[in-house]
């Protein structure tokens, strides 16, 4: 309720940042979610993109709010340890072959970021649902890993997050 949300808020701004922390807090616990594996880049990417797909659905109408009511450093600073993250897998996966180096690795994520921001803008307006498996294989084809090497990569990765550690 409106009046129960300002009682403990004093206004939208700072409903906006303490929702922002806490956005910040879970993708920051889902960029170091297999971190120090190693693993191949697809997989590093595929496992990557569905570790943040559900903290990017969870805070997707804050992605969408963060531009204008966060403004740019700040809605910047809280994807930053994402952005690392996913150059330095863009970057392994271009020394080692797997993905494609026409682009230079920072311009190849930041436009993996800005497709996978636009799907969960897609997910907003109804045009999309996903678990994450879809975006996943889109990014490794994005990346320049063939299709069908893709879904096997996430279908494999997929299947080991599912299964519990023993």
């Amino acid at each position: 309720v409106r009046r129960t949300l300002f009682g403990h808020f004093p206004g939208r701004a700072a409903l906006l940042d303490a929702r922002a922390e806490e956005a910040a807090e879970a993708l920051q616990a889902a960029v170091t979610v297999g971190a120090g594996a190693t693993e191949q880049a697809d997989r590093a990417l595929a496992h990557f993109t569905l570790a943040l797909w559900p903290v990017g659905d969870r805070y997707r109408m804050l992605l969408a709010l963060a531009r204008r009511d966060l403004g740019v450093e700040r809605g910047a600073g809280l994807l930053e340890p994402a952005r690392v993250r996913a150059a330095a897998i863009v970057e392994q996966g271009q020394r080692d072959g797997v993905f494609h180096s026409q682009l230079p690795a920072s311009v190849l994520s930041a436009g993996l970021e800005a497709m996978t921001v636009a799907l969960l803008e897609e997910v907003n307006t109804g045009a999309l649902e996903d678990d994450g498996t879809r975006v996943a294989i889109t990014a490794l084809i994005a990346a320049g890993v063939p299709e069908k090497r893709a879904r096997a990569v996430v279908d494999d990765v997929a299947a080991a997050q599912d299964t519990p550690a023993g």
